[in-house]
């Protein structure tokens, strides 16, 4: 057995074994743009196979595991976005990680990674607990949607700029489905800032007031004079956090400001 089959009981399933399968980049687009709410949505990225070596590795690694894992049953599909249909914040992360979300089945939990990103949004009232361990273990964002790049575990964490454009039309049809509610967007790392706003583009919203603005922590960019603000924040990946370029406070007042502005507009 690789993969957890679509259609499950698994406690992070959202597909249905009907669900419409993506097998390439023309179709990634096309089931994208005709989902009609975000947990069509969802649905469909789960099981969405168009990019062969991404397919690959994520089965390779579920079937392959991590030793400490070995009694588990790995997710090994994409990883959906996580969080209420009406949240005012988005977080918008690089991809799943191989033992984190593509072992579990929900974005960011699982690894020391999602360890950090939880305890914070737990300190800044946007998640129930401050652990998120596994789907199904009582943790809830509220008011938060976590969304993702690429939502497959890439080998040595770089997807290629191929699978990136690939996945891009779910990122964007979702950034659509959200404009109504969504008024701060926290964007982890440079990759991801890279990807958010062409696909923010595509979504329908106005460029940057002040133009392009590069990547950096705490750095903000509001799209237009009514769209959302845009904040950059270092990922909080390993690299990061253990050589201290990221800190709990650092972190912390990324999300103290992604709240104030959620609530003040």
């Amino acid at each position: 057995m690789t993969a957890v089959p679509a259609g499950s009981e698994h406690p992070a399933e959202v597909a249905k074994s009907s669900t419409p399968v993506a097998h390439t980049a023309a179709d990634v687009a096309r089931l994208a743009g005709s989902s009609v709410s975000l947990d069509h949505l969802d649905a469909r990225v789960s099981v969405c196979r168009a990019c062969p070596r991404l397919v690959e590795w994520r089965e390779q690694v579920a079937d392959d595991k991590r030793a400490s894992y070995a009694d588990e049953r790995y997710w090994g599909r994409p990883v959906p976005s996580w969080g209420p249909e009406r949240a005012r914040i988005a977080v918008v992360g690089l991809a799943p990680a191989a033992h984190g979300g593509n072992r579990t089945g929900r974005i960011f939990t699982g690894d020391r990674s999602g360890d950090w990103l939880f305890r914070a949004l737990h300190r800044a009232g946007l998640a129930a607990i401050p652990t998120s361990v596994r789907a199904g273990d009582g943790q809830r964002l509220i008011d938060t949607r976590i969304m993702a790049g690429v939502h497959c575990a890439p080998p040595a964490n770089k997807p290629t700029p191929a699978e990136r454009d690939a996945c891009q039309p779910w990122l964007v049809r979702e950034l659509r489905l959200v404009t109504p509610t969504v008024k701060a967007i926290v964007v982890l790392g440079g990759f991801a800032w890279s990807t958010v706003f062409p696909a923010l583009a595509a979504a329908g919203h106005e460029p940057p007031l002040f133009g392009a603005v590069d990547f950096g922590h705490g750095v903000e960019v509001l799209l237009g004079r009514a769209g959302p603000t845009v904040i950059g924040c270092y990922h909080v990946s390993q690299q990061n956090t253990f050589t201290g370029r990221l800190t709990e406070e650092m972190l912390d007042a990324v999300f103290a400001r992604a709240v104030s502005i959620a609530h003040s507009r």
